[in-house]
């Protein structure tokens, strides 16, 4: 049982400049007896409302350096707190809000919330057991006009889909990792970091991008990339939904439309996942 959704704001100011860091927690509770659920016992039961008012507590007095480190605390001051906890779980996500530039100038206390994916992580624990981290990026909507198609797929007599040389290639990633064995990580490099591969991947070079046979071929390049230069990372999980762009037939208008207007196809949309570790 837990606290869902405790959002909060939380302002840290140095001087005149101010940082932000507006999240939502979910903390979830495993006791050692199950005595509420069988008896209507509630004496080890500590209230979600008390869960709430420690989350918020947490924030005030050690701030939030990093989704991890701060998920981290929530973990660490559960199991060393209530001898009844048996297991604790932390999952925290981050509203994407950037410092605000003027003519090139960051200023000191205004930011701009950009949708261009949402950072999240989890942390887990059991008494007497390891720690263990998760970190992800959700709700990263990406898009590449060309250098991708589709073609060599099984056909039979439900096969109504053309192959395809040249293509949008648009979806919404989802990608989670675990880091093993938690040490003491800048989680915040390494996060910049995996983002910088998972866009890298997709788009290939900026001058001529790289060609993707599909969106599972996309997706292994992805994790392979993340693999090969975050080290920290022992299993990376990612999950891209598919939108699709059919170009809209204008011919009863008198215009020929080379791929220059489309409209999307919300529904039923494709879904690739996959999930890889090291050996």
């Amino acid at each position: 049982y837990g606290k869902n959704t405790i959002k909060f704001l939380r302002l840290h100011r140095e001087g005149k400049k101010h940082f932000v860091k507006e999240v939502e927690v979910c903390a979830h509770l495993r006791l050692t007896s199950p005595q509420e659920y069988l008896e209507g016992n509630n004496s080890l039961v500590i209230p979600t409302d008390t869960i709430k008012n420690i989350v918020l507590v947490l924030a005030k007095k050690n701030g939030i350096p990093s989704l991890e480190e701060f998920a981290i605390d929530i973990c660490n001051h559960f199991m060393t707190t209530f001898c009844q906890v048996a297991y604790v779980k932390a999952y925290v996500q981050e509203v994407p809000w950037q410092r605000l530039h003027e003519d090139g100038v960051p200023h000191i206390h205004s930011f701009i919330c950009v949708p261009d994916g949402i950072r999240f992580c989890e942390a887990e624990q059991c008494r007497n057991g390891p720690l263990i981290v998760f970190a992800g990026i959700k709700d990263l909507k990406l898009m590449k006009t060309t250098q991708s198609g589709f073609e060599g797929f099984y056909k039979n007599e439900h096969t109504t889909l053309p192959e395809r040389h040249d293509r949008i290639l648009c979806g919404e990633l989802f990608c989670k990792w675990s880091y093993g064995e938690c040490k003491d990580f800048d989680f915040n490099c390494i996060w910049k970091k995996i983002r910088e591969c998972i866009l890298e991947a997709f788009a290939g070079p900026p001058d001529c991008g790289e060609y993707s046979p599909s969106y599972q071929k996309t997706v292994n390049c992805i994790q392979m990339l993340v693999l090969s230069r975050v080290s920290q990372v022992q299993v990376i999980e990612v999950v891209l939904n598919n939108t699709f762009y059919n170009v809209v037939d204008m011919k009863n208008l008198g215009l020929t439309n080379d791929k220059e207007v489309l409209v999307p196809v919300e529904a039923p949309y494709g879904s690739c996942a996959c999930t890889l570790g090291r050996k």
